[in-house]
């Protein structure tokens, strides 16, 4: 740029245009595409960066070019296009069963054939008044139904200033705390095992018993071995 005017758009290099000596000199075989490549082209000494993409000539005009439709600012002085109305659909009302059944009931009709046959011959519809959203009955609601939606609560503000929220949460992180640790101090007591129990509730102590053979468990202190009672105070008298 020099002169306060604006320089050329730096467009790809070109075989022609390496001079001998220059950044992107190539030697043995060069191509076009060497130059047009921006990971092996270098960058001249004191110039800009140039485009290394294929750019048409300086006579392309760049945009989309929009085919005109109309007829321009004259057309919309001589003629005014209006937009026509729609035509409403004219919407098909639903078939008025009662009045046909109440038609083929007095028409002596009696079977679903017979029904369906006078449907086809005497197709009533509804009539639009009983459509209408006019005539139809509003909904009943209670006397002192207010519409609409509930006002936003006003911001309390003192209490925001005050930070009264904070000081709750605290109270509430505090009696947490106080919970957690009573409930540990249950965890980590000792329970009681059947050792302790044992230790201090002893059981009463057993007389000491000697064993004794099982069939001689029946015959008493001592062992009998006279035949009956006078037998034996016979001997005993004998003795002493």
């Amino acid at each position: 740029m020099a002169g306060g005017g604006t320089a050329a758009p730096r467009r790809p290099l070109t075989l022609p245009e390496v001079e001998p000596g220059s950044e992107n000199e190539r030697l043995g075989v060069a191509r076009d595409s060497m130059l047009r490549n921006p990971l092996i082209l270098k960058a001249e000494l004191g110039k800009p960066q140039r485009n290394c993409y294929t750019l048409p000539g300086f006579d392309f005009s760049y945009g989309l070019y929009v085919q005109r439709t109309d007829g321009g600012v004259p057309e919309a002085i001589s003629h005014w296009n209006t937009v026509k109305p729609r035509t409403g659909s004219v919407q098909k009302m639903p078939r008025d069963f009662i009045t046909m059944n109440r038609g083929a009931l007095k028409a002596g009709y009696t079977t679903a054939r017979e029904f369906n046959l006078y449907y086809k011959a005497k197709d009533i519809r509804c009539k639009d008044d009983e459509y209408s959203r006019f005539n139809r009955c509003p909904p009943k609601v209670p006397a002192d139904f207010t519409y609409g939606i509930t006002a936003r609560p006003c911001t309390p503000l003192f209490d925001l200033l005050q930070h009264k929220y904070k000081e709750l949460w605290m109270e509430q992180q505090r009696a947490l705390t106080a919970a957690q640790r009573v409930e540990k101090k249950k965890k980590d007591k000792v329970r009681e095992t059947h050792t302790t129990l044992l230790r201090k509730h002893p059981l009463p102590a057993k007389e000491e018993s000697f064993w004794h053979l099982p069939h001689l468990e029946k015959v008493g202190p001592h062992l009998s071995t006279f035949p009956d009672h006078d037998a034996r105070k016979k001997a005993f008298s004998a003795s002493h």
